[in-house]
């Protein structure tokens, strides 16, 4: 236990390039995947991020087979994840067959391309559960380029976006391009998922994307608020998760999926005791307007 939660091990890695990389990765993924994620939830869309981590598990597959960076396969791989998505996702009757068809492939692809590769075992392990030594300075660049690219799009069309998202029908009689704005949303959905693969790793993606934004939804229903909550919640776990993944050196998803998922569990049991407090006070005015009426 002393070896696991070692602080001052911790403290002494933190002086080292490879951490410091991989903990501004982890607070930008923070951001962005906090930011997008009660959109995602809201847009029921979490199985779209697992199908769009599987081909960009492929890209990054690919990228390690070449030689080339992984986190430009990655990329590339997430991205042509969300433009199918995108274009042949469009309605909700066949929005999950597709994802699954692309899910299915991009997986299978994926095992067959990293079985190929003749190099280190580990480096096929960190694409599946995340490696912080894996985020280079280069790496760390795109990141943060790509990162700001999503927040400054995501920004400019949060509002026709949040608007398509709460009642599509109206959003369309309106006149607002929900189409155009959906696969747009993908793409974004696609960086995203390409920058924490690297992180997190393809299988575990979710507990950022996902689980902070289910957490925050459960204790406000306020757009602005849940939003805020789940930046923190993506932040305290990809943050914190890498930190205490350091001195033990285990894969860094199996703290970021543990605080993530401990946060939910939290939030699920706020949630159910105001419901539980809002039904007692509404029961026990009843009889009193029933009275005066």
């Amino acid at each position: 236990m002393d070896a696991l939660f070692d602080f001052q091990l911790t403290a002494q890695l933190l002086t080292y390039d490879f951490a410091r990389n991989a903990v501004v990765a982890g607070a930008v993924l923070g951001v962005v995947a906090g930011v997008l994620g009660p959109l995602v939830v809201t847009r029921k869309m979490s199985f779209a991020v697992h199908g769009t981590s599987e081909l960009a598990l492929t890209g990054a597959a690919g990228a390690l087979l070449l030689g080339v960076g992984v986190g430009y396969g990655a990329l590339a791989g997430a991205v042509a994840a969300a433009l199918l998505l995108g274009l042949m996702g469009q309605r909700d009757a066949e929005r999950d067959s597709v994802i699954g068809a692309i899910l299915a492939f991009g997986l299978g692809l994926g095992v067959l391309l990293l079985w190929i590769y003749p190099g280190r075992a580990a480096n096929k392990f960190g694409l599946l559960t995340g490696q912080i030594v894996g985020v280079g300075s280069t790496d760390l660049w795109l990141l943060v380029g790509c990162g700001v690219a999503v927040l400054v799009v995501l920004a400019g069309i949060y509002r026709p976006l949040l608007f398509s998202s709460v009642d599509t029908d109206v959003a369309i009689a309106r006149g607002v391009p929900t189409r155009l704005l959906s696969v747009v949303f993908c793409l974004l959905i696609g960086i995203t998922t390409a920058l924490s693969v690297q992180i997190v790793g393809a299988l575990l993606v979710l507990a950022l994307m996902i689980t902070p934004a289910a957490a925050a939804i459960r204790v406000t229903s306020s757009p602005l608020r849940a939003t805020v909550l789940s930046v923190v919640f993506a932040e305290v776990s990809a943050v914190g998760g890498i930190v205490l993944s350091l001195a033990p050196g285990v894969p860094v998803s199996a703290f970021v999926t543990g605080i993530s998922f401990l946060i939910y569990v939290t939030c699920r049991l706020i949630g159910r005791s105001r419901l539980a407090r809002a039904g007692g006070r509404a029961s026990a005015a009843q009889p009193v307007t029933a009275t005066t009426a």
